[in-house]
C-alpha cells in the first residue's frame, strides 16, 4: 500500500468519534473507581477508635505518661474510663471534641455529662440481700 507521499506506509488516523467514545468510557471507568473507593474506604484518613482518640486527648491534657486503665462505651460517641498519671487514677469522659476529668474545676459539668453519657459508670453495684 502506497500513500500520497509515495513512501509505502499508510498513515493510520483515529477518527474523532472513536476518540471521543474511548475518552468517555475512560471517564466513566475512572468515576466508577472513585465512587467505589469513596464508599468502601472513605476519602479522608481513617477515624481513630474511641480509645485511640481518648489516649491522644489525655496525653495532650494530662501529659505523655497518661495510661488508660479501664473504659466503657458511653452514649453519643463518648468514652468513659480511668486514666493513670503520676501515680494517681482519675475518671475521665472523652468526647470527639473534648475530654473532661473528675479532677477538673468543672465538677458539675463532669457530673452532668457522666449522668447523661455514662449513667452506669462510677456507680457501686447493688448489694446482695
Amino acid at each position: 500500500m502506497v500513500d500520497a507521499n509515495g513512501d509505502g506506509m499508510a498513515r493510520r488516523t483515529i477518527k474523532v468519534e472513536r476518540l471521543i467514545a474511548a475518552m468517555g468510557v475512560a471517564v466513566l471507568a475512572l468515576g466508577a473507581v472513585i465512587l467505589w473507593l469513596a464508599t468502601t474506604r472513605g476519602l479522608g484518613p481513617a477515624e481513630p477508635t474511641p480509645v485511640e482518640r481518648a489516649q491522644a486527648q489525655l496525653r495532650q491534657h494530662v501529659g505523655p505518661d497518661a495510661r488508660i486503665s479501664y473504659t466503657e462505651t458511653g452514649g453519643r460517641r463518648a468514652l468513659c474510663g480511668y486514666v493513670s498519671h503520676g501515680g494517681r487514677v482519675t475518671a475521665f469522659i472523652s468526647r470527639p471534641n473534648r475530654v473532661l476529668l473528675a479532677t477538673d474545676p468543672l465538677r458539675a459539668e463532669f457530673e452532668g455529662m457522666l449522668a447523661d453519657l455514662c449513667p452506669g459508670f462510677l456507680r457501686a453495684p447493688p448489694r446482695a440481700s
